[in-house]
């Protein structure tokens, strides 16, 4: 098999005529009456529980609602501008965390996950303790199941790791008592331990019954990302080293048109979930993101900023000077067709053309209407940047209104292994080619030259890249945190656009007041409700 691909309709068919398909995703003993015991009657059963876990995927994706309650991360960076002031998930909430972070509290804060997280690794930690407590299937069965499983469970530890610096360790089912949070350390040992366990047990592709199930290739990939942030930069190098070299054997590889790269059934997605517009999952990505020429009047929550676009280099690798645009009104169209192809892959700009229609983007157009932020409480389908996203968003669909979203989600693609493996390079002091080598494959995917800055110079160069090339796949927010950036970078400035009337571009500031970024908010708090309830553990120093 050449292609990683978690078909949930398949995977959950097989248990739906003994239980209600909620019941089993849930993980949890279900409303029929069908006793734990029932879940290990038959493999397929014991199959099917697990395939429950995949859904962690969407759960946590910019499709699903877990990781930023719904709304994209990159709405606390530079990139990305929720275009309405009223107070809302997908709305102002988004504009007052990046405005007035004091309103981060203990109490309140739109992307802890706390709660869900420890749901969702209970689950796992119950299929585990069941299957010990009732399988009698062979150990070769027992272990793939227990594989995956572990690896959902550093999936979801990995979300809380990111937030936290040390969290409650569960290598079983909660027990009576309370438990303290381990260190940073411990934390991130754990999570490495379930990955090598499942690296040391799943195949590098399974057979076409159960295609699209976490392979070798698929944990090694994450893994490197993971390392990453846990600062362990040889298990991150090596974790990618090991992708690279199934590579060789045909298994991943980038694909030649990037427009195609982050859209899954490929040789670049190593791990991506499906939907589907009938008889399972779907999500509503393209209503939450569709200008109201799409026929949709409440989407366009959000746009990309000019601070993004302008993180675009030219076709041939040069940083495009925009300075005539933001000294007052220009009456010329910024030359966007000079602008490198993932710009045009991820942006819908003035002039372009989405779904057939060019793009006005201006105060009176008719395809793409821009508003000012904050002329009235929310959006609903105007551009408050002069710019539309395009990417994750999918061109085919003409019915926003009455047609859910159902494009692939993407948690990992082959790119970002290859800019993992760079990074981890220059962080273990390696030779310049080591780092320098895998970016610029990923240059060379959309013609672009290669890079051949070196040291600080050349860090500066990934960091742009990389925020480039994962742009809106939910990194840059994360990224910006473990590297320690975010009180440098996102602290008292303000984003922009362009505000188009009659053939003149104004630059203006989108934001209205300027944005801050608190040290502490690096951290995110413990929820209060873990601190009523559990007595022994302890806040951080941050938030004490």
């Amino acid at each position: 098999m050449k292609k990683y691909i978690f078909n949930f309709i398949s995977s959950v068919a097989i248990v739906a005529s003994t239980v209600s398909c909620n019941d089993w995703l849930d993980g949890v003993p279900n409303k029929s009456g069908i006793s734990e015991e029932t879940v290990w009657d038959t493999e397929e059963h014991a199959s099917g529980y697990v395939s429950g876990f995949y859904t962690y995927l969407d759960k946590y994706s910019p499709f699903g609602s877990n990781q930023y309650s719904g709304a994209l991360t990159e709405a606390l960076t530079d990139a990305f501008k929720y275009g309405s002031s009223t107070l809302g998930h997908r709305a102002g909430h988004n504009n007052q965390y990046v405005m007035m972070p004091e309103v981060i509290t203990v109490g309140s804060h739109y992307y802890s996950i706390w709660s869900t997280a420890y749901a969702n690794i209970r689950r796992i930690n119950q299929f585990l303790r069941d299957m010990e407590k009732y399988s009698t299937f062979s150990e070769e069965s027992q272990a793939i199941w227990e594989a995956q499983a572990r690896f959902f469970r550093a999936f979801v530890y990995f979300q809380l790791a990111k937030r936290h610096p040390g969290v409650i360790l569960y290598d079983g089912m909660p027990g009576e008592g309370q438990k303290d949070r381990a260190t940073e350390e411990e934390t991130w040992d754990f999570i490495q331990a379930d990955l090598d366990f499942a690296a040391s047990v799943l195949p590098k592709s399974w057979p076409a019954t159960d295609e699209g199930r976490i392979t070798y290739g698929a944990v090694m990939g994450f893994k490197s990302r993971v390392m990453l942030y846990a600062k362990r930069w040889q298990e991150a190098y090596d974790a990618a080293a090991e992708v690279e070299k199934l590579e060789q054997e045909s298994l991943y590889a980038l694909v030649p048109d990037y427009t195609q790269a982050w859209k899954g059934d490929n040789k670049e997605s190593m791990i991506q979930f499906r939907y589907a517009i009938t008889n399972g999952p779907a999500h509503s990505f393209d209503k939450y993101y569709a200008p109201a020429c799409d026929g949709y009047a409440y989407g366009a929550n959000g746009t990309p900023t000019q601070e993004m676009v302008e993180c675009y280099e030219t076709k041939d690798g040069k940083t495009f000077d925009w300075t005539p645009w933001h000294d007052g009104t220009a009456t010329s169209r910024p030359p966007y067709e000079d602008l490198e192809p993932r710009f045009h892959a991820s942006v819908i700009y003035p002039g372009s053309v989405w779904k057939n229609r060019v793009m006005d983007c201006s105060e009176d157009g008719i395809n793409g209407v821009y508003m000012d932020y904050d002329s009235q409480g929310y959006s609903w389908g105007k551009t408050t940047t002069g710019y539309f996203l395009k990417k994750l968003m999918d061109e085919t669909l003409l019915d926003v209104t009455g047609t859910p979203s159902h494009q692939t989600w993407v948690e990992l693609r082959y790119a970002e292994v290859l800019l993992n493996k760079a990074e981890a390079a220059y962080m273990l002091g390696k030779p310049a080619s080591e780092y320098q080598g895998p970016m610029n494959r990923v240059r060379a995917r959309v013609n672009l030259p290669a890079k051949t800055s070196e040291g600080e110079e050349w860090l500066a160069d990934y960091r742009n890249e990389r925020k480039v090339e994962l742009s809106y796949e939910g990194h840059l927010f994360w990224d910006m945190v473990r590297w320690r950036r975010c009180h440098i970078e996102y602290n008292n400035y303000r984003c922009h656009g362009f505000k188009i009337n009659g053939g003149e571009y104004q630059y203006v500031d989108v934001d209205g007041q300027d944005r801050r970024f608190l040290e502490r908010t690096y951290i995110v708090p413990i929820p209060a409700d873990e601190l009523r309830n559990n007595l022994i553990i302890k806040q951080y120093p941050e938030w004490l």
